[in-house]
């Protein structure tokens, strides 16, 4: 247990630079008076290991020094090749990049990890597009992914719901969701994210930004969802549903599957208050649910879904 913290507090400095005495307790999850006696412990084992005195302190290595052991366990390099994502690859141009790769990867493990390791990409599978759905185009992925290296400023024209402008965006990141590709980017003076297949334009200016210093892509895009989905639902709808209906109604989205259900009544029907965008969106929606649903309230609901019937019982007739 201790070599492999040892490893990791290595592996931190040497990726980083310099790390304070608490980032490197909190990354390997022990106390900072830990992390000063493992210090201790690499330094009497030859790794060149000094302190920063000061405010902005922290440890370091001793510059150009780096170690060739990649401390790679057996179950990490399994991950290190289900973590290969073939489909992003190919779309970023990266495909023949991260197979050259996972070679390389494979020839430095030893003998007896090396077809353990290959067969987990062999056997697991990641398909992140949604059934029955193509997957989203993304014609300027490459000009915004070569933008995002390079911290370079981008000229495009985007189509949004309501209009068509032309933006100047820093590219901070890249996120693929359900077959989606997003760019998260600053632009006059706010971060925000655009859809790729709604990127009509894309033209590199050759001028560079610099990055926010504590800029977390992850946990941007974590906040964001949830901020889209607080500002999307802004009413309420009580329906009553069988156990069939509520199956597919916890499947329309996030926000309904968290929806508490009520105890079943004599019938076996469940009363279920869920959030809604808006009135016909929400009718839209039921619809999928056939008469496995009977929206309580609001009325205006109830005789929209009402009025919606009547035009599909009409068109059949």
């Amino acid at each position: 247990m201790r070599a492999s913290r040892l490893l990791s507090i290595l592996m931190l400095l040497q990726a980083r630079g310099q790390v304070s005495a608490v980032e490197l307790a909190e990354h390997v999850e022990v106390s900072v008076r830990t992390v000063y006696r493992d210090i201790e412990q690499l330094s009497a084992a030859g790794v060149p290991v000094y302190a920063e005195r000061g405010r902005n302190g922290g440890f370091r290595l001793l510059d150009g020094w780096r170690t060739k052991l990649t401390g790679l366990t057996e179950e990490e390099a399994q991950a290190m090749f289900l973590a290969g994502l073939s489909g992003p690859a190919e779309q970023l141009g990266l495909g023949d990049a991260l197979a050259l790769a996972q070679r390389k990867l494979a020839a430095a493990l030893p003998a007896g990890w090396q077809s353990d390791a290959m067969r987990v990409s062999s056997r697991v599978h990641l398909d992140p597009i949604g059934w029955y759905q193509p997957p989203a185009s993304a014609d300027h992925l490459s000009i915004i992914a070569a933008a995002v290296w390079a911290d370079e400023t981008v000229d495009i024209r985007y189509e949004s719901w309501t209009s068509t402008s032309d933006r100047r965006i820093s590219p901070l990141g890249l996120v693929i969701k359900a077959g989606t590709w997003y760019v998260v980017a600053e632009t006059d003076g706010s971060t925000r994210t655009f859809r790729l297949s709604s990127v009509l334009a894309a033209r590199p200016t050759g001028e560079h930004f610099r990055r926010p210093a504590k800029f977390d892509l992850a946990a941007h895009w974590a906040s964001a969802i949830l901020e889209f989905e607080r500002s999307r639902y802004t009413a309420t709808a009580t329906v009553l549903v069988s156990d069939s209906g509520l199956d597919a109604l916890r499947r329309l989205s996030t926000a309904t599957a968290a929806a508490a259900a009520g105890e079943p009544d004599d019938t076996g029907w469940r009363r279920v208050t869920i959030p809604i965008e808006s009135v016909p969106h929400a009718a839209g929606q039921l619809l999928q649910l056939g008469v496995e649903v009977e929206v309580v309230e609001p009325a205006e609901l109830r005789s929209h879904l009402h009025e919606l019937a009547a035009q599909i019982v009409a068109r059949h007739r």
